[in-house]
């Protein structure tokens, strides 16, 4: 945020409400949680819907309210039962501002908002966060009174796509919260607490790190394979994410990783709640995503921390 951004130089104190399927792990979760970090810290009020997840915690304790919506992340009808209770919260607060971020909250949030006599609407956002496949379901996230692309690439997207005049859509390119961020604020218990958990003996040993949930998109196959190639050379490699998300995948890649040889020097971590430590406790940061990432966070991230990324020549 820059010093002229209004949400931090706005006298009136606003109330904006982001909603997302869930809060469990992702970038799209991790940009919520830090908006609502930055709009708590400047004096508004900060709420996020969700269905819920293990970054509630950290939301509310960086001064957000949480709004629990069971079944928001579930491509079901059933979510439509919370149109009418969330037309309730955009009247009561009362809401400035709507932030559509996912396309099921996206549609969700667009009838309660749509429902509502012009003058008593907030203001509509919407975040292409990814490359969303072209059709109705998807046009949601072209519907915002703005559209935030977080890339050139994305704002092609919805320029060749959709009908959504360029004049309503703002490039905001996705980041990194530089409080956390930040070799010099990471004490080397921490790296070392990591290390130790990951089976890490001694601090010679390179450590290739692998970031990203447990789907074929980020290209975690394609890790194991790439590492096959070099078996001759000295390293041990960490993949983190919640291995869990998806149970069935998981288990195909310790298969493939037993298969290739590697079950001693891969591990499958799980989720990981310090990833600035995790970056620093790396030699090398990789992002191997078999299709173009719309921005890629973790490359940003691992530059921050001053390590190198190796990563697809694509998006």
């Amino acid at each position: 945020m820059t010093q002229t951004d209004p949400i931090r130089s706005s006298r009136t104190r606003l109330t904006v409400l982001q909603m997302v399927p869930e809060l469990e792990e992702g970038g799209v979760e991790c940009e919520a949680v830090e908006m609502g970090t930055h709009l708590a810290r400047h004096g508004h009020r900060s709420m996020v819907a969700s269905q819920g997840g293990r970054m509630v915690a950290e939301l509310k304790k960086e001064g957000s309210t949480h709004v629990r919506y069971r079944f928001m992340g579930e491509k079901s009808p059933r979510c439509l039962w919370y149109i009418f209770p969330l037309r309730r919260l955009l009247i009561e607060k009362p809401v400035n501002v709507l932030h559509l971020r996912s396309r099921v909250p996206a549609w969700v949030g667009y009838l309660a908002w749509l429902s509502l006599p012009r003058r008593r609407r907030p203001a509509l956002i919407t975040t292409f966060h990814g490359f969303y496949s072209v059709n109705a379901y998807s046009a949601i996230m072209s519907r915002g009174e703005r559209v935030i692309a977080v890339s050139e690439t994305i704002k092609h997207h919805i320029l060749s796509h959709y009908r959504t005049p360029e004049a309503r859509i703002a490039v905001i390119y996705g980041g990194y919260d530089d409080r956390r961020f930040d070799p010099r604020r990471v004490g080397h218990e921490r790296i070392q607490a990591l290390r130790s958990a990951w089976g890490i003996r001694g601090n010679d040993t390179p450590v290739i790190f692998f970031p990203g949930r447990i789907t074929r998109l980020k290209g975690h196959a394609l890790f194991i394979q790439s590492l096959a190639r070099i078996r001759h050379r000295r390293w041990v490699a960490v993949c983190a994410g919640d291995l869990k998300e998806n149970p069935g995948l998981a288990t195909e890649l310790k298969t493939m990783t037993d298969a290739a040889g590697l079950s001693e020097r891969i591990r499958f971590a799980g989720y990981c709640a310090d990833m600035p430590a995790a970056v620093l406790a790396a030699t090398i940061v990789v992002s191997a995503s078999i299709k173009p990432e719309s921005f890629g966070r973790i490359a940003v991230e691992a530059a921050a921390m001053g390590r190198p990324v190796v990563a697809s020549a694509h998006g």
